[in-house]
């Protein structure tokens, strides 16, 4: 139940091939997962769509030397910073990549295909403008792990109060959540992240599926509007936190080579 958006993939094992970690072909199968195909439209000097390998080779060409990520929520533009038509597009995918070294960044746009019992997902990435300005709302990886570890803390205190989960399996997967930082760490990332990185977005990943839990109808004792109110009122911190470390993990490569650490 561990969330990994799309725009995360495409950053980390971006990151890992502009830095010469990994294969081309290792790095557009990470990207594509379980999805049939992801192309690129809007690429300078194309046409039309490409595939992930040509697109990478060449906004690595065009002066792309790192990809950041923006997970925004309405109300929240976190990891954007304009213009206006790029942070709607944004908005509306609820996730972005934002190129560093060259003035871009890609959306991506998710389309199902197929008859009935054999679905499968297509993936266009849209390449659009953006401003060159410092990304919304994006704390220091020390900063998301601090403020992560201590809403978990607080969100298992609201959450047991309330009895959420009538016999409490959900308050038990946040204390689990807490202690298994590093589990399955490893394969969180691409190669070349901080290990602080890894352990935040595992955490991190664990936290919005606790999140996600939670806030599923059935799932929880808490019948009465009052007592619904109060579990939303607990979660939305929680969850808008778990974001933010996010974004700190998958942005941590980009951070290091700005601080001169690469």
């Amino acid at each position: 139940m561990l969330s990994e958006p799309r725009s995360g993939r495409l950053a980390a094992w971006g990151n890992a091939l502009l830095a010469g970690l990994v294969s081309p072909d290792d790095c557009v199968l990470a990207i594509v997962g379980d999805d049939a195909v992801h192309r690129v439209e809007g690429l300078p000097g194309e046409s039309g769509p490409v595939g992930l390998t040509l697109a990478l080779g060449r906004l690595r060409a065009l002066g792309v030397s790192g990809l950041r990520v923006a997970l925004p929520a309405p109300g929240h533009p976190l990891g954007l910073s304009g213009p206006p038509e790029f942070n709607a597009r944004a908005l509306e995918a609820e996730e972005a990549v934002v190129c560093h070294g060259v003035a871009f960044g890609l959306v991506p746009e998710v389309y199902a295909v197929g008859p009935d019992g054999d679905v499968h997902v297509e993936v266009v990435w849209h390449v659009l403008p953006v401003r060159e300005a410092p990304p919304a709302d994006v704390p220091s990886l020390g900063e998301a792990e601090r403020e992560l570890a201590e809403a978990l803390r607080e969100a298992t205190e609201v959450l047991s109060r309330l009895d959420v989960a009538g016999s409490g399996p959900v308050a038990e997967a946040a204390i689990d959540a807490y202690r298994a930082r590093a589990e399955r760490g490893r394969e969180a990332l691409a190669p070349g992240y901080p290990p602080r990185a890894v352990r935040v977005l595992e955490l991190a990943q664990r936290v919005r599926a606790l999140v996600s839990l939670a806030s599923e109808d059935g799932h929880g004792a808490a019948v009465t509007s009052g007592e619904m109110a109060a579990r939303a009122a607990a979660l939305r911190p929680v969850e808008r936190t778990a974001r933010r470390a996010q974004v700190a993990a998958y942005n941590a490569y980009v951070e290091e080579r700005e601080r001169g650490v690469r």
